[in-house]
């Protein structure tokens, strides 16, 4: 029995081996999905995260810092997942998996703060999402956090600063 589970495992891990070695494994944007490649991916990220679902913000949730993070998902953020009320950039629409459209049909509000925060700090691994860990100071990952938590609550400012009106 334990040769017939060694064997299987020797078996498996030569033919995933020469299935990558023979460039069949897609690494095109434009290729497909492998199956279970999403059920893997999200579990892997679940996994990931789940130490940081408790995490709060310090930050207030106030006009200041929602424009704040308006400023920062302008500069950082619009150029792949959309600028507010304006339809998903043609960036997008060539990336796999295409990034969710955070301030449009993809609101991130149910999320808890501490997910949002650990995928803007981390960034999220063969998606193209980048870590900002490096890039933006924690405040500035916080308040970008708290606008896409908030985005369904944006007060006139916000959206004026999100719009480029202010």
């Amino acid at each position: 029995m334990l040769l017939g589970f060694v064997l299987a495992f020797v078996v498996l891990a030569v033919g995933g081996y020469v299935f990558i070695a023979t460039g069949h494994m897609p690494m095109a944007t434009s290729a497909g999905a492998l199956p279970f490649e999403e059920t893997v991916a999200n579990m892997a990220l679940h996994a990931s995260v789940k130490d940081s679902l408790d995490l709060k913000s310090p930050l207030p949730v106030n006009d200041d810092t929602l424009i704040g993070g308006a400023k920062v998902y302008n500069g950082n953020c619009a150029m792949c997942h959309g600028a507010f009320r304006q339809p998903k950039p043609d960036l997008a629409k060539s990336m796999f998996p295409p990034p969710p459209q955070l301030l449009g049909d993809d609101l991130m509000t149910k999320d808890p703060e501490g997910e949002l925060y650990w995928k803007i700090t981390n960034g999220i691994r063969m998606t193209g999402m980048p870590a900002f860990e490096k890039i933006l100071d924690e405040n500035r990952r916080w308040q970008v956090t708290l606008l896409l938590k908030h985005a369904d609550t944006l007060s006139p400012a916000v959206q004026k600063q999100l719009l480029g009106t202010e």
